[in-house]
């Protein structure tokens, strides 16, 4: 699967060269070129890296990461910028950015610390899953909350999984039969199946906690997150 990278950056002459550079080297870039919609993007989808200009129009870059970083939101982020201060690059990183390429700059450079990036990423957080105090072990298949272990069967872990790397995303039904239980043309639809293991895992994950995390989007389906969507 091609690594996914949203472009945040309003200079349409450089969001247009990136994106041709970045599907070149295989990856899957989204473009968004004000602040509003690169965070509306970045909330409702998931990316392995975010490369973020600070001067948007709508809401500031700075804002944006802050703003993801307090929910949690823990992919690669390299600010590209022409703010090219001492103290800018200290705020940046400051915000939770962690690399940061000053404009003018060359592709070369960006390509390899968007490369050095993401192996650091995916070495550090491809085996681990966490929202706010839920954290889940790829590798061990072992769940927590609060620093409590949770036991699941394997079909509430592959959803709990499905969920959390959709996070704060509403997922529907649909996407769950296609996706966990990989059944698709069915005549009968799978919904009464699937509200019973989310009403399982919901038991398993939010009782005793005092922020529910598993949450039904009325018409849609379910959205893993700290707050109800919108």
């Amino acid at each position: 699967m091609p690594l996914r990278i949203l472009l945040i950056e309003d200079d349409e002459k450089i969001g247009a060269g990136l994106m041709e550079v970045f599907a070149r080297e295989g990856y899957a870039p989204t473009l968004s070129r004000s602040g509003e919609d690169g965070f509306f993007r970045w909330s409702t989808n998931s990316f392995d890296l975010v490369v973020l200009d600070l001067g948007l129009p709508g809401r500031d870059g700075l804002d944006i990461l802050a703003a993801r970083r307090k929910m949690n939101q823990d992919c690669m982020v390299l600010i590209l910028s022409a703010r090219d201060g001492v103290d800018d690059r200290v705020q940046g990183l400051a915000a939770g950015a962690d690399d940061y390429l000053v404009k003018p700059f060359a592709v070369t450079e960006l390509l390899a610390r968007i490369q050095a990036l993401l192996r650091r990423g995916r070495a550090n957080t491809l085996l681990r899953l966490n929202v706010k105090d839920l954290h889940i072990d790829l590798l061990t298949r072992r769940v927590e909350r609060g620093g409590q272990r949770i036991d699941l069967t394997a079909r509430e872990f592959d959803l709990l999984e499905y969920l959390m790397r959709h996070a704060r995303a509403p997922v529907s039904r649909e996407m769950l039969a296609r996706d966990i239980w990989k059944d698709v043309g069915r005549a009968t639809p799978l919904d009464n199946v699937i509200d019973v293991h989310v009403a399982r895992l919901r038991r398993k994950i939010d009782t005793a906690n005092l922020v529910r995390l598993i949450h039904t989007v009325r018409g849609v389906g379910f959205c893993l997150g700290e707050r109800e969507p919108d």
